[in-house]
């Protein structure tokens, strides 16, 4: 397979994190972001659909936003106002469009960790 994906996992309690906001924009040169899409982690903290196929890369810098003080409100943990992480993004560069891409995020209220998985 070809493409972005990505999952989620919560640390705080040692699940997927299901049902988090994801936006994903690519560079524009000196114009700024242009936003590809939205969607949302599944019950499994996955996607459905891969964030891009094969046909829609273009080698480039990527980011990804996570909304996760949206998900730990949810979750009913106790959050100071504005939470520490609110927003997680995560900018990337996809050099070879033939090859697969994904970003998983290990995520607590306090702190993230990313990496390119397979």
């Amino acid at each position: 397979m070809t493409g972005i994906t990505t999952h989620i996992l919560d640390l705080t309690h040692g699940t997927p994190a299901s049902h988090v906001k994801i936006e994903l924009f690519i560079q524009e040169g000196t114009s700024g972001w242009k936003h590809l899409k939205t969607t949302a982690t599944n019950d499994d903290g996955r996607l459905d659909v891969p964030l891009l196929t094969e046909e829609e890369m273009k080698i480039g810098v990527y980011e990804l936003i996570f909304h996760i003080g949206e998900y730990f409100r949810r979750k009913d943990i106790p959050l100071p106002d504005p939470p520490f992480l609110e927003l997680v993004p995560v900018r990337f560069g996809i050099s070879d469009v033939n090859r697969h891409y994904h970003v998983p995020l290990l995520v607590s209220p306090w702190g993230y960790q990313v990496y390119r998985g397979s």
